[in-house]
């Protein structure tokens, strides 16, 4: 028998044979749809995040409070928050080539409000100095920064985010430069709106008010409270000098004796992306092995189905090995038939997983990702469960005596 005359045999079986051949199908595309909507997830997360690193690119690293890893998913901070002393004390001695910004994470609970209008109790509220728009990467949309004597005086101004303008001011960027709002009990003075940043980071970079450093600490500063401070370099072949001596001045500020660890940490974005790449190699090794069970589940499922197919078919394969069929085209025709259930369940799997896994990096402002990798992969499984699935029943129906199959009923 041909190879084409036995592929048209096996869609014919297949068709014979629908509703369990569909709950077969079922069950490989619902394996292979977790897996690669899972990884294509974690995917577009990753991307989404380094897109937004990127922002601050190779010129640029922190000093934060030094984290360690204690055991898995455990880690303790070492040494004390940095504080706004430390923080300015380092910002004035900091002599590279580069500009230092300070901030300060006040809340991310607070409600917004303009006239009758009011925000979900979602907003971040940060306090930053007059180089952070620059060293992390943002622009304005409208208006502009605060001036040096607004953050030395504590002005009741601030810098909001698009989706801040969207939730109070109807959308309309122009009119919300030079209105009055209220954070709390506390009324403020847009003077800039910031560009659509998207929602990478998880934490919706577009729903966030911007007050100068000093009305921040004055608000919402408490004894422990720390302040970040990041570097960001104009020339990148510099680098690496600014963050030696970033670190040595950092010691001082911090008084740290001769031989004794720091008790801080300079991360670079590079660093936190392999950083973000090492994290979620478990869990994609997790799901690999959730959709290998999976999938086992649903060869077991296929090779039933082949079994309970050559019993039925007993009569047929008799007539066919009459006919002239060799055990090798019998064979073959119940390993096709399972190749194409497998093929089958596997393709729609894969399109039903990219489209799943691309919800989430979607709404974190991201691209559409097509993982080619992760869909050769599912494509690659689902042949391999036909194989498996397949082998014994084309096996066992190759060696069928066909006198005997002839006489069955």
């Amino acid at each position: 028998m041909q190879t084409t005359e036995i592929i048209k045999l096996a869609f014919q079986n297949i068709r014979s044979n629908m509703l369990r051949t569909l709950l077969t199908v079922s069950i490989i595309a619902i394996g292979i749809m977790a897996l690669v909507g899972i990884l294509t997830a974690l995917d577009g997360v990753t991307y989404a995040l380094s897109d937004s690193f990127s922002g601050l690119g190779a010129k640029s690293f922190e000093i934060a409070q030094k984290v360690e890893d204690v055991g898995p998913h455990r880690r303790k901070t070492i040494g004390d928050v940095i504080s706004f002393q430390q923080a300015e004390l380092f910002k004035k001695r900091f002599d590279a080539d580069a500009r230092t910004a300070i901030s300060m994470d006040c809340t991310g609970m607070a409600t917004v409000k303009y006239r009758k209008e009011s925000s979900n109790p979602n907003v971040t509220v940060q306090a930053i100095d007059d180089n952070y728009l620059y060293v992390n990467g943002k622009s304005l949309s409208f208006g502009r920064n605060f001036s040096e004597t607004e953050l030395k005086n504590g002005a009741h101004k601030a810098i909001i985010g698009k989706d801040i303008v969207d939730d109070i001011f109807d959308g309309k960027a122009s009119f919300a430069v030079g209105q009055f709002f209220t954070v709390g009990d506390m009324r403020f003075k847009v003077i800039g709106i910031l560009a659509s940043q998207g929602s990478t980071m998880g934490g919706g970079s577009d729903r966030v008010v911007m007050l100068p450093l000093s009305v921040g600490k004055v608000i919402y500063g408490e004894p422990k409270r720390g302040y970040s401070l990041v570097v960001r370099g104009s020339n990148m072949l510099d680098m690496e000098f600014a963050e030696a001596e970033a670190e040595g001045l950092f010691r001082q500020v911090r008084r740290l004796k001769i031989g004794e660890e720091d008790d801080f940490e300079i991360l670079k974005s590079d660093a936190m992306i392999d950083k973000l790449k090492e994290n979620t190699a478990t869990i994609r090794i997790s799901t690999i092995s959730i959709g290998l069970i999976t999938l086992l589940g649903a060869a077991i499922g296929l090779m039933n189905i082949m079994l309970v197919s050559v019993t039925e078919r007993t009569k047929e394969i008799g007539i066919n090995k009459a006919l002239g069929a060799t055990k090798s085209d019998i064979r073959r025709l119940f390993l096709i038939e399972a190749l194409l259930i497998g093929l089958i369940g596997g393709l729609l799997g894969v399109i039903l997983g990219v489209l799943v896994g691309n919800i989430v990096p979607l709404i974190m402002g991201g691209n559409f990702l097509m993982p080619w990798g992760w869909l050769a992969l599912g494509i690659a499984l689902c042949l391999l469960v036909g194989i498996v699935s397949g082998y014994y029943p084309a096996k066992k129906a190759a060696e069928l005596d066909p006198i005997e199959a002839l006489r069955h009923d």
